[in-house]
């Protein structure tokens, strides 16, 4: 049932959303920093978590993967309609902001693909 991925996608998208302002109201840029990344490690997370429970049927389970499928290519386009350079002149926020998140993410998938590693026989 696809209408299961488009609503986690959808709480995803605007908890994501939501902490993005307060994480741009907090650094005091008045703007969404990272809120389509937040979003979408929420749903990545959210996806392996329903992917462990096993709570839910094979079309659930269908529905959440194509949705967690096609949000990678909403966020290449929104990424990609983004004004890189009016970021860079704007503030070292945006600047900071990315760095901070990319070495983050470089620290923390080896660490997570370690300790999540299933064991083949």
């Amino acid at each position: 049932m696809k209408i299961y991925g488009v609503a986690l996608l959808a709480l995803c998208f605007l908890a994501g959303q939501i902490l993005g302002t307060y994480l741009g109201d907090w650094l005091g840029t008045g703007g969404n920093v990272g809120g389509v990344g937040f979003g979408m490690l929420f749903l990545i997370l959210l996806n392996d978590r329903f992917n462990l429970s096993r709570h839910y049927t094979t079309e659930s389970k269908d529905g959440i993967t194509f949705w967690s499928a096609m949000y990678i290519p909403v966020v290449i386009a929104m990424s990609a309609t983004l004004n890189v350079k009016s970021a860079l002149t704007g503030g070292w926020v945006a600047l900071f902001a990315g760095i901070i998140g990319t070495s983050a993410s470089m620290l923390l998938i080896p660490w997570l693909a370690k300790k999540f590693r299933t064991k083949s026989n």
